[in-house]
């Protein structure tokens, strides 16, 4: 059985954290939408973006790459949700809901590296 890129549940959801974190920036005002807002959209699609280019690679060592990529995305769009709430950019309760979101990413993010050539 052939597994393609939009089986895995990983995938789908951090191509929606992305999608949600641009909805969420795109009203945003200019000077912080050029600012935080760009920073925190390119974290967030680099989640899913790397993911997928991991998926694509012929090696499991390619893929793992690729997958430690997304991870250090994960860390660096947790930054820019800090300081979009220290600014005051997003309330508190969206702050946890995409932060409870982006630990379930995470998570099973570091499953999936663990799962990769088995």
């Amino acid at each position: 059985m052939v597994i393609r890129l939009e089986d895995l549940e990983l995938y789908n959801l951090a191509e929606s954290f992305g999608d949600e974190v641009w909805f969420l920036v795109i009203e945003w005002d200019y000077f912080v939408k050029d600012t935080v807002g760009k920073q925190l959209c390119r974290a967030a699609d680099s989640i899913g973006a790397n993911i997928a280019e991991g998926f694509g690679r012929y090696h499991f060592k390619e893929n793992k790459n690729f997958c430690y990529f997304s991870r250090g995305s994960v860390i660096e769009t947790k930054s820019w949700l800090k300081k979009a709430r220290t600014r005051k950019l997003i309330a508190e309760d969206t702050f946890l809901s995409l932060i409870g979101k982006l630990e379930t990413i995470h998570l099973k993010l570091n499953s999936y590296i663990k799962s990769i050539g088995k």
